[in-house]
């Protein structure tokens, strides 16, 4: 039943603007309703000079950030989720933060901060502007932008196995550090594989990052090239659809990979038995461990954050660190409502929201079909919310275009906010999608078949038995999806209605015209906005003793 109700919602969110993205790639001419001279820009594109440097570099990028990542947010999430980590609450909001602010504005405040003449060099001296503008700058970067996917996914899977395993071994003879390399770390590994898989297909997607610091060394991968073709005239869709195909091969490779991880052996921790789960104490390693987390909650957060300030609160770029050169009239010019500032934050909340309610939903159910049902057509479900994260937004936003501007159909949401909340749940779908099924995969299927030997009916089993358990992690998923889509920038800018203002839009246009101030500070306004739902919630859930 959950199957029959799941698939046509995936089909026309997921599968039928994407269906049309690979339409274009064929056939060149199909925006004009045209079926002729299929496969007629295979060759000239395949062949592009670029083409093989291109996706060589992205391979590279992508590979890169999961490795830095995998490093830094593993043992993060490993000492949240096993030790009494002090602050530990403050370092779980100080790590939603690089998730409140767009990765284009994340890299201009870098480059405000580590540029030749740039706020570090200003007040130390300092220079990094050589490493910002590097392959390993845009991994750092990048890196931070992404990691608390994988410190979340993780510290919330080891909080879950609890420390009974560790006991149960330690009871058994096994020395701490081998009962953590044989029992902790194997169950972990759902988590890991699924948010490193989510690490590299938003590393390989993204575009601001690359295009606002690789593109000035001259490195280049498909996300910017694809841009290339979407924005030079002549606008090339074809081969831009093309340089999109070759994507989704690159990331159904590590889906296949991370699939063969996780459904080869059995992680299943949570079997209803009572057992204590309370984290250890660190000791010696308490006061190393909290500069640790003080350290990537600085680079990850404070900095950008506060080169975004300082820009927001000076009258001119150049004028600089200067005392007469602060001013609080960007801010002023915000709330006073200029350029519809106040309309631009409302509307991208509720937009949000939205995606954030439809796409908890949508992921759990599909979820649980994956899990529990694991046929070839769950399997086709899970690759469906895959498929969206493998994908620049901008050719997502492009397939929206072709697939619901086409003259047969009787009803369409294009040309209004809908095809916004299509976008929105469209991109982001995969994060629910990931998050509920790493937890399912801990949830033993005999507590449900308990529930039923005593009467339950299926959606009580699911409300009653399976709601509770996996909660947490839905709840965390839907506050990434609430944080990225209020601030989601290039899908808005192409299908947005004329006259909608998003925040995203707002700050853009400001960029164009020069008011590098002003959209600073709508930046500074939406991240303590968008901030202010997720701790709120955060605040509640650790009253509740269930997420924090």
């Amino acid at each position: 039943m959950i199957f029959a109700a799941v698939a046509p919602v995936l089909i026309i969110l997921v599968a039928f603007p994407l269906l049309f993205v690979v339409l274009q790639a064929i056939f060149p001419d199909i925006a004009r309703g045209i079926f002729a001279n299929p496969f007629s820009r295979f060759v000239e594109t395949l062949f592009d000079k670029h083409l093989i440097a291109w996706t060589l570099n992205t391979l590279m990028l992508g590979g890169s950030v999961v490795l830095v990542s995998a490093l830094v947010a593993v043992p993060l999430g490993i000492l949240r989720g096993l030790f009494r980590v002090p602050f530990a609450g403050l370092w779980d909001v100080v790590f939603l933060v690089p998730f409140t602010i767009p990765p284009y504005i994340a890299a201009l405040g870098w480059i405000m901060a580590l540029q030749p003449r740039g706020y570090l060099e200003q007040i130390t001296g300092i220079n990094f502007g050589g490493f910002l503008f590097s392959f390993w700058g845009v991994v750092f970067v990048m890196t931070l932008n992404v990691f608390p996917v994988v410190y979340f996914a993780i510290s919330r899977m080891v909080s879950s196995i609890g420390g009974r395993y560790l006991e149960a071994a330690r009871v058994a003879g096994c020395p701490p550090m081998r009962s953590f390399w044989r029992i902790t770390l194997p169950l972990t590994t759902p988590a890991i594989a699924a948010s490193l898989l989510l690490v590299f297909a938003m590393s390989i997607e993204e575009f601001g990052t690359p295009a606002a610091l690789a593109a000035r060394s001259g490195f280049l991968v498909l996300v910017t090239g694809i841009e290339q073709r979407l924005s030079d005239y002549p606008i090339d869709l074809p081969g831009a659809s093309l340089l999109s195909v070759i994507l989704v091969v690159i990331a159904m490779g590590a889906f296949v990979l991370q699939h063969r991880i996780v459904s080869r052996r059995d992680f299943q921790t949570v079997s209803g038995k009572p057992g204590a789960s309370r984290p250890a104490e660190l000791g010696v390693w308490r006061i190393p461990v909290v500069i640790f987390f003080a350290i990537i909650g600085f680079l990850g957060a404070v900095m950008p954050i506060l080169s975004v300030v300082l820009t927001a609160s000076t009258r001119t770029i150049s004028g600089g660190l200067s005392a007469d050169n602060f001013s609080t009239e960007n801010f002023a010019e915000i709330f006073a409502n200029s350029g519809g500032a106040m309309e631009a934050l409302g509307t991208s909340l509720s937009l949000g929201l939205g995606a954030a309610v439809i796409t908890g939903i949508l992921g759990t159910m599909t979820a649980y079909v994956v899990v529990r049902q694991r046929t070839v057509s769950s399997r086709i479900l899970d690759f469906l919310t895959l498929m969206p994260n493998t994908i620049p937004g901008v050719v997502v936003a492009v397939g929206l275009i072709l697939a619901w501007n086409q003259p047969w159909l009787p009803v369409t949401p294009y040309n209004t906010i809908g095809v916004l909340v299509l976008a929105y749940c469209c991109l982001l779908l995969p994060y629910p999608v990931r998050y509920a099924n790493a937890a399912l995969r801990q949830v033993s299927v005999s507590l449900e078949d308990a529930a039923r030997v005593a009467g339950a009916g299926g959606i009580k089993v699911f409300f009653r038995i399976l709601m509770p358990l996996i909660f947490p992690s839905i709840l965390a998923a839907m506050l990434l999806v609430f944080a990225v889509a209020a601030r989601e920038l290039v899908a808005t800018i192409l299908l947005a209605p004329i006259g909608t203002k998003t925040v995203a839009l707002f700050i853009w246009r400001q960029f164009e015209q020069g008011s590098v101030g002003m959209g600073m500070a709508m930046s500074v306004m939406a991240i303590a906005i968008t901030m202010t739902i997720p701790v709120a919630v955060a605040i509640w859930a650790r009253k509740q003793g269930r997420l924090f």
